[in-house]
């Protein structure tokens, strides 16, 4: 598919509020799945004949089910404080992707059918029927958010946008109308265990390529083990780590980690994807049937922990899910929490000394941390307030000796997301992703333009595919983004220890 024409945002001295232009991205929308990536999900393979009372049906189940999102629909005053922390409004103008009026498409339908106004007074509370029209904009608009949640963190109600996207995705995929990419990737998962359908000879093949490379690149014999019962860790990856780069410079890097630390550990071919896209389109009954490869693998494999490789919403999913999808994990080790995230595994053998690390190994790069999303705003790291944003910073300045911050509003908890999240990092999209970078390209440049700065780090598998191929779109190299686990196995000194 040729990609679409369009033009790349101005990077500018300064960030500003965009001009709004009413349907800048109305012609914006990914692929209908087809039948054959609707049904393993357990929806139907097309529009039902009477999906409006389908659709209303299921708002109906999903606002009884989930007290929250009764909430969040209520409690709008449509103040406005959320309206420029969108980075797809900031880079498209497009009014209906404020957050606010993103919601509203789905509150206006809410009020016609389920409160007493929109039903006998519709015209005085903004209430509107479910149309074919309406359904069209729901279908645009609910793939034009990545759910990263930054709104919520300046909303004065917390109300959080991503789980109405996400309720707005799940009743649309029940009628038949859910987006090829993101069920595409989780029938993949239930068909080979991974997002990219590798079956268990690729994975082996890549894993004995990767032991090869690392033995000729530095002598010693790194193992990468895959399907080996008795193991002390189950490493729980993205499969983008398998092949993809960045990611596979990452994959390298715990090797090294684990290996040095004399810690045993092995990948899972049933359980070969950290990622849960179910988390995506909303479904709990998928990301639970996801979640559970994990606790199988876990238990078939006699191991003592789990782990958790570089990815952003896969750790939102583990760290706040994973024991309510999969649990109870009373047969792994209690002295370890469940799950763990690799980033505290190296912190921790950091901090007791457990690693020689050479940082000079590093001192060609300049570098700057991107704070993915669901990290940042969705879960925690080790056992202090805020550890998501510590423990990767204090690894990441153990093995670099040149790391800068981005400007403060961009990082932490108000972290722009790199804007290919929420199941959109699909070439359907390119146009929306190039320009939901902007926010993150603008701050990038800042700082490189301060310190000279030559490479964006990352933990998220999501956030270094779409750096890799949004950074030329704004004058960087592709190359410029890199695993963090990279450059911890770039400084780790293998052999034997003093």
């Amino acid at each position: 598919m040729a990609a679409p024409e369009f033009r790349t945002p101005e990077l500018k001295p300064y960030p500003e509020i965009p001009v709004v232009v009413e349907g800048t991205m109305a012609h914006s929308q990914p692929y209908v799945a087809p039948p054959e990536h609707q049904q393993p999900l357990g929806y139907p393979g097309e529009l039902v004949e009477d999906w409006q009372r389908v659709a209303i049906d299921k708002m109906g189940e999903l606002v009884a089910k989930y007290r929250s999102l009764q909430v969040f629909l209520d409690a709008c005053v449509k103040c406005g404080a959320c309206s420029d922390k969108c980075h797809y409004f900031l880079g498209t103008g497009d009014p209906k992707n404020m957050p606010v009026a993103r919601q509203d498409l789905f509150r206006k339908v809410y009020r016609r059918y389920y409160t007493l106004s929109g039903k006998y007074l519709p015209w005085l509370v903004g209430a509107e029927d479910l149309t074919k029209e309406v359904l069209d904009d729901w279908y645009r608009y609910f793939h034009q958010c990545s759910e990263c949640r930054r709104c919520s963190v300046y909303c004065p109600y917390g109300i959080d946008t991503a789980e109405i996207t996400m309720a707005a995705r799940e009743i649309m995929a029940s009628i038949g109308l859910g987006q090829k990419y993101s069920n595409e990737i989780i029938a993949k998962v239930y068909k080979l265990g991974n997002n990219l359908g590798l079956p268990q000879p690729a994975l082996a093949d890549t894993l004995e390529g990767l032991e090869e490379d690392v033995e000729e690149e530095t002598g010693v014999r790194v193992r990468y083990p895959l399907d080996e019962a008795g193991a002390e860790v189950l490493l729980v990856t993205p499969s983008a780590d398998f092949f993809a780069e960045p990611q596979v410079d990452g994959l390298i890097g715990y090797g090294k980690v684990l290996h040095q630390a004399g810690i045993s550990w092995t990948l899972s071919s049933h359980a070969s994807e950290a990622a849960n896209f179910g988390l995506f389109v909303g479904s709990y009954q998928n990301m639970r049937k996801v979640a559970l490869r994990i606790r199988e693998a876990a238990l078939e494999l006699g191991v003592k922990r789990i782990v958790f490789g570089e990815c952003g919403h896969a750790w939102r999913v583990a760290y706040s899910f994973l024991n309510t999808l999969a649990g109870p994990f009373d047969f792994l080790d209690s002295r370890y929490p469940v799950p763990q995230h690799i980033v505290e595994v190296t912190h921790d053998l950091v901090k007791r000394g457990a690693l020689t690390l050479d940082s000079s190994a590093n001192d060609e790069r300049r570098v700057t941390f991107h704070d993915s999303c669901n990290i940042a705003r969705a879960s925690r790291m080790g056992n202090i307030p805020g550890g998501q944003f510590v423990l990767p910073r204090e690894v990441l300045s153990a093995v670099c000796n040149h790391v800068y911050d981005m400007r403060a509003d961009t990082i932490g908890e108000a972290t722009y997301c790199c804007g290919g999240g929420g199941g959109l990092l699909t070439d359907d999209l390119l146009e929306l992703r190039v320009k939901g970078a902007l926010p993150r390209m603008q701050a990038l440049k800042e700082v490189v333009d301060r310190h000279d700065v030559t490479h964006l780090v990352a933990i998220c598998a999501i956030c270094k595919s779409q750096f890799a191929k949004v950074l030329p779109y704004y004058g960087f190299e592709m190359d410029q983004i890199l695993s963090l686990h990279q450059l911890v196995g770039d400084a780790v000194v293998l052999g034997t220890k003093q």
